[in-house]
């Protein structure tokens, strides 16, 4: 085996890596910064469009992995599609929003070397992998957070997220040693038929193995913001710089979802009777919990962390129901969600770009000032809230409706209220939502003229159109999912 195979299946990790080298020595090249951003857009472009062309058009076969670490997929390339296309969005933002700024290099480097543990976790078929991966993207985003240091609210929550993501892997790698102490291996498909056979072999193995679960929910769900692992996500996500909170809410937390699917409907699906209850009980809890504190926001960057938080709680559901359409549902809405938060999250930077304020009395007239923002906001918003025909509805009817046929077949019947508490939290939801728009279009303020960037009119339009296109075409869209899911080969399909 040469080093050229055993590198293929990580080409798409190596081409974000080299750019990120470059780009620091770049910085004292360009004397115009946007052309920093130029460079970072070409290999998140680049892979994305390779990936496109394999999925959607067989242009090309990706590498058979000559390593059992990795594994490019379906599954793992609508992932990677995701993440790439979140960061292209925080890019074409922060070449507006970071203007000015020092370290700007530095700054796009580490937003590719995010993107790069992302889409490790994504491809990843190995605990370790996993682990490492979740550290590139973690340590990265610590940096990213606290970029403009002479913030104090800025290192506040660098400060934090360093802690909780610190506790959150220290967490994450004491399960992996247990699992490995349990079953003797780290691989995650050979994890289930490890454990079954330490129960039978070695008394109190059950035991270990459910610390270990234990732990690994408690680690990914830091990772998620899932309650009551979530308080740090409303302080981290005020004191980012704007964009940078959109990578988090829109890209970071995906990758917890992935890796939740892997190890918990791969690895652990032999155990899956001893954990369901608990994340579904998690998962009601989360959607509940950001719902009702959303409600009492009047930062919009909280409101929408406290969204975000509501949002893990319907990404939850898929665990338990545990079924090849609850996962394809799933990822249709971390699809969606990806761009719909982005988006919001990219109008707010926007407005920032402008010298407006992050307060929702800041969006009084906005409507007025500027139709485009105030228009591409709305959307985002009532798309969040589930308003058809834009492509939250879409998402979130297959998501919601994955509870209710699993509660039909394979069972049990208590899924149902998994669909109900989402229904009904969706439409707590649309209180808040709606009330930003109210401000925006109802309420007066300012008659200024709020003038956006070009570069963050071109992100936000690609929300925009992605947010529509997703929700019109979502049969389509819906059925790659399900040809993704079925990486889960020991599902039931639940339909």
């Amino acid at each position: 085996m040469t080093v050229l195979n055993m590198l293929e299946p990580f080409m798409p990790q190596l081409i974000l890596v080299l750019f990120a080298l470059l780009l620091p020595a770049l910085d004292y090249l360009f004397k115009d910064k946007r052309l920093l951003a130029v460079a970072t857009l070409m290999p998140l472009v680049g892979v994305a469009v390779a990936i496109v062309a394999w999925m959607f058009f067989d242009a090309w076969t990706p590498p058979a992995s000559s390593v059992p670490l990795v594994e490019i997929d379906l599954f793992s390339g609508l992932f990677t599609l995701v993440f790439l296309s979140v960061g292209i969005i925080v890019v074409l933002t922060s070449a507006d929003f970071v203007r000015g700024d020092r370290n700007q290099g530095e700054y796009y480097a580490l937003i590719l070397l995010a993107v790069t543990g992302m889409t490790l976790v994504a491809e990843a078929t190995d605990l370790f992998v996993i682990f490492v991966g979740l550290e590139i993207a973690g340590i990265s985003s610590f940096a990213l957070s606290g970029f403009r240091k002479r913030e104090k609210r800025s290192s506040e929550a660098a400060t934090k997220y360093f802690i909780v993501g610190g506790f959150s892997s220290a967490l994450t790698l004491f399960a992996i040693s247990l699992f490995y102490g349990v079953a003797g291996t780290t691989s995650i498909s050979a994890l289930g038929p490890a454990i079954e056979g330490a129960f039978s072999s070695f008394e109190g193995s059950d035991s270990v193995a459910m610390l270990a679960t234990v732990l690994v929910l408690a680690g990914f769900g830091f990772k998620v913001a899932a309650v009551p692992f979530h308080m740090w996500a409303p302080d981290v996500y005020e004191g980012a710089p704007t964009p940078i909170s959109g990578l988090l809410a829109a890209a970071s937390k995906k990758m917890g979802f992935a890796a939740f699917f892997k190890v918990f409907l791969i690895g652990l699906v032999v155990t899956k009777t001893d954990w369901e209850v608990a994340i579904a009980l998690i998962a009601i809890i989360t959607m509940t919990v950001g719902n009702l504190i959303a409600v009492s926001q009047t930062n919009i960057k909280r409101m929408l962390a406290y969204s975000s938080i509501a949002q893990a709680g319907y990404l939850l559901i898929a665990l338990p129901v545990g079924t090849q359409y609850a996962v394809a549902g799933a990822m249709f809405h971390i699809m969606t969600h990806a761009f719909m938060k982005s988006g919001a999250f990219m109008v707010v930077a926007g407005m920032g770009s402008a010298a407006i304020g992050e307060k929702l009395e800041d969006f009084k007239g906005l409507g007025k000032r500027s139709p485009f923002l105030a228009l591409a906001m709305a959307l985002f918003l009532l798309s969040l809230a589930g308003i058809p025909p834009l492509a939250g509805f879409a998402s979130k009817f297959v998501l919601f409706s994955s509870a209710v046929y699993g509660s039909i077949d394979p069972g049990p019947g208590w899924l149902i209220w998994l669909a109900v508490a989402a229904v009904l939290n969706s439409a707590l939801s649309l209180y808040y939502y709606a009330r930003v728009i109210k401000y925006m279009y109802m309420d007066s303020g300012s008659e200024e003229k709020v003038k956006v960037p070009r570069w963050t009119m071109a992100a936000i339009l690609i929300a925009l159109f992605m947010t529509v296109f997703l929700g019109v075409f979502f049969d389509a869209t819906v059925d790659v999912c399900l040809r993704a899911a079925e990486a889960f080969t020991d599902l039931p399909l639940g339909l």
